[in-house]
């Protein structure tokens, strides 16, 4: 089944992401294309509406992103955002300029005065906050668009032409701080568009597991998989459309956390597949011994998976197709032409350099993180698999400051688990986007009971993200940090200090090293 396509047309804006996840979020395929994309390409797509982007750029500025004419003559529905609102004027007969003065730029939080006759406002207040980013101003709108949002500065913030399906709005229906702004997302799609909505996880898990039946047919398929979330719902839609043409190499390299790789291996208890766990702990910390330096730890561990994968792989033999858990932000990320290439190295190090296979294939390359997850709930993936914590590559490894022993990450892994544990516990493990404890190298004097102790330092970390380019440290409560500090202590040896990180990035990175 075909699912209706809106295409996001991708002009430099910094929520372009975020557009394309809203619009699937409202149970509409979306796909992003640059905006230098074909016609003839964008076209065979059969989009039912196109939404422009917002970008850096001045439309009429000599090396400003265009589009072709021709778009507007389709009968398909636009929605032109910031830039995107501006581009879609300038083209159509409008005039856009630079702002003569202050009050005609508008940044941030503004208060919005809506026409609720207008299709995109249907439903909604006539009045809101919207987050606005412009400094040029529309001194004319093309011929046929009428004024349907003002602002105190601004008397054209949105603009339509209903006959012909086109809108523009200066500010970014997509984020959050725009009151509403989901709710005009969907009257577009739905109101001027004719959507109906088959954007369905369950169905397109229906479509995956047929599509790779057929790609696949008789042949064989090696994943190397790391017990991350992507990786671990490829391994799961493989095993429910190919079973045990499917074989899952997990490494184990002893640097994860507690109980995580038994929870892998009995989440894939329920397929019939070759799953293939390498017990390498001994190996790995063998390499480790004695390296202190971040990034040698982290190029030590990728040359060893490396090789780890690469005996199993020799013991299978040639396979038809290497799969790996590639996630549509990559995709968009590379550009659309080398997101395969990224990916294999930034995952693991450069793998089908090493492994007889004819070709990639990558289940998950249209899905957002989001997305990912609740395929993994159609599939039964378990609850803690599908909502892991984000986990770094090398593990543990770069979470115990300086030299690796198994004693040092055993400690760590009990009171990490304790962290979390408590956080759960107190219903945060959904407001915080990422936490986790910190070893340090750094020990104190510290007393228990009636003897004097000399142990190191517990460091603990939680921010909230909505991109992890930039993160805030998240506050949580002083009791539930009271009672984290206080089993810690009591009941992890080798601990007898709690600080708590509350250092947002920048300055600072999530991760210590």
């Amino acid at each position: 089944m075909s699912h209706q396509t809106v295409i996001v047309l991708d002009f430099g804006g910094q929520y372009n992401q975020l557009i394309a996840r809203r619009v699937r979020e409202c149970g509409v395929y979306c796909e992003v294309k640059p905006y230098t994309t074909p016609l003839a390409e964008l076209k065979a797509m059969e989009p039912i509406g196109i939404i422009f982007t917002g970008g850096p750029n001045s439309v009429y500025d000599e090396k400003a992103p265009h589009v072709d004419p021709e778009l507007f003559t389709w009968g398909v529905p636009i929605l032109g955002i910031c830039y995107g609102c501006q581009l879609m004027a300038q083209t159509l007969g409008g005039q856009v300029t630079e702002a003569q003065d202050d009050s005609a730029r508008e940044y941030g939080k503004t208060p919005t005065y809506y026409d609720t006759a207008c299709r995109l406002f249907k439903g909604l207040p006539d009045q809101g906050v919207s987050w606005m980013s412009h400094s040029d101003y529309m001194a004319q709108v093309p011929q046929g668009f009428a004024l349907t949002a003002h602002s105190d500065n601004c008397p054209n913030v949105a603009i339509a032409d209903e006959a012909r399906g086109f809108y523009g709005v200066q500010f970014h229906p997509e984020v959050n701080h725009t009151e509403n702004g989901i709710a005009m997302i969907r009257n577009f799609l739905y109101g001027a568009c004719g959507a109906v909505g088959d954007w369905t996880m369950e169905d397109y898990l229906k479509t995956s597991v047929a599509a790779i039946r057929e790609k696949v047919g008789e042949g064989k398929v090696l994943l190397a998989l790391s017990g991350g979330v992507d990786s671990s719902v490829c391994a799961a839609l493989l095993a429910e459309a190919i079973g045990r043409q499917l074989t899952c190499v997990f490494v184990d390299h002893g640097l994860m956390r507690l109980h995580e790789g038994d929870e892998v291996e009995a989440a894939f208890a329920k397929w019939d597949l070759n799953f293939i766990r390498v017990d390498a702990e001994a190996r790995f910390l063998g390499r480790l011994a004695g390296v202190t330096e971040p990034e040698r730890k982290r190029k030590i561990i990728g040359e060893e998976f490396i090789r780890v994968f690469e005996e199993e792989a020799k013991k299978i033999g040639a396979v038809d197709f290497l799969a790996q858990g590639t996630i549509y932000p990559d995709v968009i990320e590379s550009g659309a032409g080398d997101a395969a290439v990224i990916k294999s190295h930034h995952n693991v190090g450069g793998l089908p350099d090493y492994v007889d296979f004819k070709e990639i294939i990558e289940p998950l390359r249209l899905l957002f993180k989001d997305e990912v997850r609740q395929l993994g709930r159609e599939l039964g993936l378990p609850e803690y698999l599908v909502m892991r914590q984000p986990f770094p590559g090398p593990g543990l490894a770069i979470r115990v400051i300086g030299d690796l022993t198994k004693e040092k990450l055993d400690t760590l892994r009990e009171a990490d688990a304790i962290y979390r544990e408590e956080i759960a516990a107190a219903g945060l493990d959904r407001e915080i986007n990422q936490y986790f404890a910190v070893l340090t190298n750094t020990r104190s004097v510290g007393v228990m009971g009636d003897g004097r102790t000399y142990d190191y330092t517990l460091a603990l970390r939680a921010v909230t993200t909505s991109d992890f380019m930039t993160a805030d440290w998240a506050r949580i409560p002083y009791d539930v940090l009271d009672r984290i500090s206080v089993r810690i202590v009591n009941e992890v040896q080798g601990i007898n200090r709690i600080c708590y990180d509350i250092t947002s990035k920048p300055p600072a990175t999530i991760e210590w090293e």
